[in-house]
């Protein structure tokens, strides 16, 4: 393996994923109706357009966090190559994101996407700007210890991941929620109204 590659494929698998999720997206949405896009299959379920925005959202909240970890990293000279093997949590909080999900879990507010009516093509942007803004970090990401340099969730200091670990997190995590945006477009009533 190369530098930034681990069990979960490193960065270069990272921003294959984030690509992917550019592109599935607007593939998903690409013929929906602005009501389409916002229909829930119940009132306590995510639309389409929640499911995407919320990984728009999600994604921004996270990236203070992100910059912080890279910026420590870069200041402590925490550089690295060779093959990354990230401890139990990490492994076990990534594999819990990938779909389909096993059990459902709660969104923090900080992370909840807008409750209001959506359109498709701002959807799409939003998606698209965060995606690039995470490849950035990608990016300004290698040849960083990708297991030393540790990321703290927005949410509480409690939950910290190496940054490796924290972007495989947050690429099982788009694949989570493109595929509750799949089952929306398969429930029973889709389209009907």
């Amino acid at each position: 393996m190369t530098q930034g590659q681990d069990k979960f494929g490193g960065l270069a698998a990272a921003a294959q994923q984030f690509e992917a999720t550019k592109r599935d997206a607007a593939g998903l949405v690409g013929g929906l109706s602005d009501a389409q896009l916002n229909w829930a299959p119940a009132p306590d379920k995510w639309s389409v357009g929640q499911c995407l925005m919320h990984l728009a959202t999600s994604t921004d909240a996270t990236l203070p966090a992100i910059d912080r970890a890279i910026a420590r990293a870069r200041e402590r000279g925490w550089y690295r190559t060779g093959a990354v093997r990230y401890g139990w949590f990490t492994r076990w909080m990534t594999g819990s994101m990938e779909p389909p999900p096993k059990r459902a879990t709660k969104t923090f507010k900080i992370f909840q996407p807008p409750a209001q009516s959506l359109r498709r093509e701002a959807v799409v942007r939003a998606l698209s700007e965060s995606r690039d803004r995470l490849l950035d970090r990608v990016r300004q990401s290698e040849g960083l210890d990708m297991r030393r340099t540790i990321v703290v969730s927005p949410v509480t200091r409690l939950f910290r991941m190496p940054l490796g670990g924290y972007l495989a997190f947050l690429a099982a995590h788009d694949r989570r929620h493109l595929y509750q945006a799949r089952q929306v477009l398969g429930a029973p009533g889709f389209g009907s109204s």
